[in-house]
């Protein structure tokens, strides 16, 4: 995957290869592809963030994928685990302490460019490695915001992003089939159109193997859906969910 010559640059985060790249950073990257598919879209009816999820074991359950930051914005961690769950803190602190000085909540902009700098110093200073995690947030401050952070520090705005297992499918048909103008409901069944083209089987669709949480721009409230509710729009949308639990 890597070449054989970059093995005596990628040992230290602080040093560049001869044509200036920082592999520990570019691996970093690589583990974010291997994890499963997390997908954020925003519209003209708010954010919607999706999570594939499956347990390790028969006898474990499947680890949280998104999380609640603020009242108005969520994340999702794609990556290693542990790693995302100290941005998850770290995204955590910086809201708080955005209201605690400034009396009003930290719009989503500002907060990707934070977590994105705190990223940032992990790939300069020796004895450190960079996160391998993206921070997908999402949130609605005068309208609906999607950011995402990169594990070298960079951070950007998207209209639909999704990484992961079968993100290369993803995004295709999204930059093909995203119109803004959706409202939530529509953005979400956008969201399974995109995960049917990309799945190679049905398994993905199963309510208990999402994890969808939305911030409707009219509310400006982060809210996790239920399997109940999930399983309610996917047979509201008519796909092979009903085909997926034969």
């Amino acid at each position: 995957m890597f070449p054989q010559m970059a093995s005596g640059y990628d040992r230290a985060i602080t040093v560049f290869s001869p044509d200036g790249r920082l592999l520990q950073v570019e691996y970093a990257l690589a583990a974010t592809k291997r994890t499963p598919l997390a997908i954020g879209i925003k519209s003209a009816g708010g954010v919607v963030l999706v999570a594939s999820r499956r347990p390790t074991s028969p006898l474990a359950s499947p680890p949280e994928k998104i999380y609640k930051i603020d009242e108005h914005i969520g994340a999702i961690a794609a990556g290693l685990i542990g790693d995302g769950l100290v941005l998850v803190d770290r995204s955590r602190v910086e809201a708080q302490y955005h209201r605690l000085i400034y009396g009003e909540p930290i719009v989503v902009r500002n907060l990707a460019k934070r977590v994105a700098l705190f990223k940032q110093q992990f790939t300069q200073y020796a004895g450190l490695r960079p996160f391998g995690v993206i921070m997908i947030y999402g949130g609605v401050d005068q309208r609906p915001e999607l950011f995402v952070t990169h594990p070298g520090g960079a951070y950007y705005s998207y209209s639909a992003f999704a990484v992961g297992r079968n993100s290369e499918k993803v995004n295709e048909f999204l930059k093909e089939n995203y119109k803004y103008e959706l409202d939530l409901k529509e953005t979400i069944f956008l969201v399974f159109r995109a995960i049917t083209e990309a799945s190679e089987t049905k398994e993905e669709l199963r309510p208990e193997n999402l994890e969808i949480a939305v911030i409707p721009a009219d509310e400006k409230k982060f809210k996790t859906l239920s399997h109940d509710e999930v399983r309610a729009l996917l047979e509201e949308w008519g796909g092979p969910e009903e085909g997926a639990q034969a």
